[in-house]
């Protein structure tokens, strides 16, 4: 994909302050979104994880510039996504999780139609063979497959030579290839200089291609960071079928671990030093003649830090607790 090079400022592309959105009034108000700061740099890939009914959406729409928030300031390329849309509508790509492009189109048609909405768009044929769809170019949309029609949504998203492309779970429907596809082509946007904010379910897509993840939780972030500052405070883990020995497990002390513990017929150890724990126990094995059936060992993981989150309610922190004064409220944010 040839990308036009622009010049940059050092300001963020994306910057919160306090973002709140709330939906309805009175008693039945419900706070999707509660009190966000984040700034998105210039020229990288973002990810927004979230649990089910987190509030990435909800905030991805004031973003987008399709709802005002209720509280607090959003700024996107220095402009107000409301009050300057006209002008962030030109310099930004925005993939929904839906599109609703008309059925009796071809994707030429749909190419077409989409290229005379944008003020300065690349030719349809790059559009075509950025998401390998030529093949595809006179097919009806409506007799796509779900995967090619997510291709179709994103070669539009792409259309206008976007700075900032904001992409809503854009790898739903595709095949492992054309997932692939999708991640290059990320790749080749932040090498251009563009900026990526990823929302997704898939956090092997935001470790594959983010340079910080923000986690949301509850309406807040809940982990901001790189993947491995993130995964930091989690133990590394060592897991073994639990074995039929008269000869006692070490104590965690003797290992250099935080936890021995066994159930079920397996026995679990966690640490803050993979090396040094797994040494030692190997160690303990080999002197005493006991084989470790089923050994597994691997440090901790985004995957680890996500269950460990929505394992909490929505209005706790995973590190500290209950938040004083939060009101638990009713809704279903999106």
């Amino acid at each position: 994909m040839t990308t036009t090079s622009r010049t940059t400022d050092d300001s963020p592309a994306v910057r919160l302050r306090g973002l709140r959105r709330t939906y309805g009034t009175g008693e039945s108000a419900f706070e999707a979104v509660r009190g966000v700061d984040l700034d998105v740099a210039r020229g990288s890939v973002v990810a927004l994880l979230g649990t089910n009914g987190a509030g990435k959406t909800s905030l991805l729409e004031v973003v987008e510039g399709l709802a005002p928030a209720s509280a607090g300031s959003v700024e996107v390329l220095g402009l107000d996504p409301v009050a300057d849309r006209a002008k962030v509508r030109r310099r930004t790509g925005v993939l929904l999780q839906r599109s609703g492009f008309a059925a009796d189109l071809t994707v030429r048609e749909t190419l077409e139609l989409w290229a005379a909405t944008l003020s300065n768009p690349r030719p349809v044929s790059d559009g075509l063979a950025m998401l390998d769809l030529a093949g595809r170019a006179d097919t009806r949309v409506g007799a796509l497959s779900g995967g090619e029609q997510r291709r179709l949504d994103l070669s539009c998203t792409l259309l206008g030579d976007p700075e900032l492309v904001l992409l809503d779970e854009p790898s739903t429907g595709l095949d492992p290839e054309s997932r692939q596809r999708l991640w290059d082509l990320v790749r080749e946007l932040r090498d251009a200089g563009r900026t990526v904010v990823l929302c997704t379910h898939h956090l092997e897509e935001a470790e594959a291609l983010a340079d910080r993840i923000a986690i949301m939780h509850g309406g807040r972030i809940v982990r901001d960071g790189t993947a491995a500052q993130i995964t930091a405070e989690r133990p590394s883990r060592v897991q073994f079928a639990t074995p039929v020995s008269a000869e006692p497990l070490p104590a965690p002390e003797a290992l250099g671990a935080r936890h021995v513990h066994a159930e079920h017929g397996t026995t679990t150890v966690e640490t803050d030093d993979l090396q040094v724990t797994l040494g030692a126990l190997l160690g303990w094995a080999t002197r005493h003649g006991v084989r470790l059936e089923r050994l597994d060992a691997r440090t901790a993981s985004l995957e680890s830090v996500f269950l460990d989150i929505a394992r909490h309610p929505a209005d706790d922190d995973p590190r500290t607790g209950p938040r004083p004064g939060d009101r638990a409220l009713e809704g279903t944010a999106r």
